[in-house]
């Protein structure tokens, strides 16, 4: 039954909640629901997160001015998502999820080599998004004199942890359920927040801020990029598989490109204001970056701050960490996904743990993380579209599980140029406050960009590179072998290589 379009989270109505029992295989005929639209709520849950705010100061530090961040940051959200949008054509087209789909490119065991980037991406996520919700209950709990130590943080990791893991292990109908819930509180808080701090906004001073160079502009750029967009465009499909084949490709880009980007947006640009106001505000961001902007708020008002932060947080976690059990089934891992998803979730709590208990400093290594999973899921995302835009037909679903059917078991050529884009990237990306990551940049000197220490060592052209390069040769080498999968006959439906 398909569900009538007046529900918003795009379930049946009698439909009870259990455990998803889904994992790689398509979701059959019978069990698509929804329209387009209903992507709005799990993709504007998942991105209404206060953290938004704090991407004013991420991108005022990349030495810019108030109108070049702006700009980096509304080009790098919407072009961001709007390739998510592209990818969750695929779900709609195949009721798989993203690291099935990719198959068809890479291959039924190639593409186990990006599906192992997509884990390790969604569960740094997972774990950055607890942490900070950990924190910025701490530091709430500490500003009303109700401790905001050890225990504290202890406890509110706990809830946390329990609250992402048990959605994210209960599955889809849960979570579109709770992201509507998310949607709606978080959105109406964050606005009573920005009124209530509207009076630390001094234009003068944010207008003040000096101009920077082409180069830190294409830096803030593709740090808005990777924090946005593509960090979230290797699940794009694992929630529009859900839809019915019928349902409109245009509405399917254009509701998670808008439901997504809407939140970030409009927090970018308060963000930016805030951070431009004070320079106190602008450093206290990089260490945590929404206890910090408990700072400026009454009282009165701290406790529905920290639900609308941890509720905002919590919404991309649980997104992450659905994704990343599915990224671990398709990697390889032959368990239930309710398994994989608990599993990931242990993962969560230990990097948490770290991050809480005994990291000195949030933003380096967050922006290290950031840059160097940024390079290959920009090298996957390029094959991945031109692979999609290549094809006319929709995806053949049992040769997805099939190492000896049309797509085949490793094919070289997008391996190849995963590899190649990925070590072209890395060597045109830096990060000097992550020591792990010295190693990178070493194409900028030989290339004539000045070397680690020159203008462009913090563009991260890297990752634009990786994108433009696998786009633009799947397109090249990759047309004549999606031609001769698209001439074959229907494959006949089997259980072989169902759990693959």
């Amino acid at each position: 039954m398909i569900t009538p379009p007046d529900r918003p989270d795009g379930r049946a109505p009698d439909r009870k909640l259990r455990v998803e029992t889904h994992g790689l295989d398509v979701i059959a005929d019978t069990e698509r629901k929804g329209t387009p639209r209903t992507l709005f709520w799990p993709w504007f849950g998942a991105n209404v997160s206060i953290l938004g705010l704090g991407y004013g100061a991420f991108a005022l530090g990349f030495g810019i001015s108030f109108w070049q961040a702006l700009a980096a940051g509304a080009v790098g959200i919407v072009f961001s998502f709007l390739l998510c949008g592209f990818v969750a054509v695929a779900g709609k087209r195949g009721s798989a999820p993203t690291m099935v789909l990719g198959r068809a490119a890479y291959g039924v065991r190639g593409n186990r080599l990006p599906s192992v980037i997509s884990w390790v991406l969604t569960v740094g996520w997972e774990t950055v998004l607890c942490a900070l919700a950990t924190m910025a209950t701490a530091t709430v709990f500490g500003r009303l004199g109700w401790g905001g130590g050890t225990e504290t943080k202890v406890v509110a990791l706990v809830l946390v942890a329990a609250l992402t893991v048990v959605v994210g292990v209960m599955g889809f109908d849960l979570i579109m359920r709770l992201q509507t819930l998310i949607t709606v509180v978080t959105g109406v808080l964050t606005v009573i927040y920005i009124a209530l701090v509207a009076d630390h906004i001094h234009w003068s001073a944010v207008s003040a801020v000096p101009a920077g160079s082409v180069q830190e502009f294409i830096g803030a750029l593709v740090f808005m990029m990777t924090g946005f967009g593509l960090g979230w465009v290797n699940a794009a499909a694992d929630y529009s598989r859900y839809l019915p084949r019928t349902a409109s490709s245009r509405g399917v880009i254009g509701w998670t490109t808008f439901g997504a980007s809407l939140a970030p947006l409009l927090l970018l640009v308060f963000g930016l204001l805030l951070a431009g106001s004070s320079a106190d505000l602008d450093e206290a961001v990089a260490a945590d970056p929404i206890g910090a902007l408990t700072t400026i708020l009454p009282t009165w008002f701290l406790v529905p701050f920290a639900l609308v932060a941890v509720l905002g947080l919590v919404g991309g976690a649980v997104l992450d960490i659905y994704s990343s059990g599915l990224a671990l089934l398709s990697a390889g891992l032959r368990v239930p996904r309710h398994v994989a998803a608990l599993f990931d979730g242990v993962l969560m709590i230990v990097g948490s743990i770290y991050i809480v208990f005994v990291a000195d400093d949030f933003l380096g290594p967050f922006m290290g993380f950031l840059t160097t999973l940024g390079v290959p899921i920009a090298a996957w995302c390029g094959i991945m579209l031109a692979d999609l835009a290549l094809r006319r037909r929709d995806y053949d679903e049992p040769d997805l599980y099939r190492p000896t059917g049309r797509y085949g078991d490793v094919p070289l050529t997008p391996v190849l140029l995963t590899l190649t884009a990925t070590a072209l990237g890395w060597g045109l990306v830096t990060n000097s406050t992550a020591t792990w990551l010295d190693w990178q940049g070493y194409l900028l000197h030989p290339f004539g960009l000045g070397g680690r220490s020159g203008p462009w060592a913090y563009a991260n052209l890297g990752v634009l590179a990786a994108l433009a390069l696998t786009f633009l040769g799947t397109l090249t080498l990759h047309r004549d072998r999606v031609h001769e999968q698209e001439t074959l006959a229907p494959s006949p439906v089997t259980d072989e290589g169902a759990s693959l």
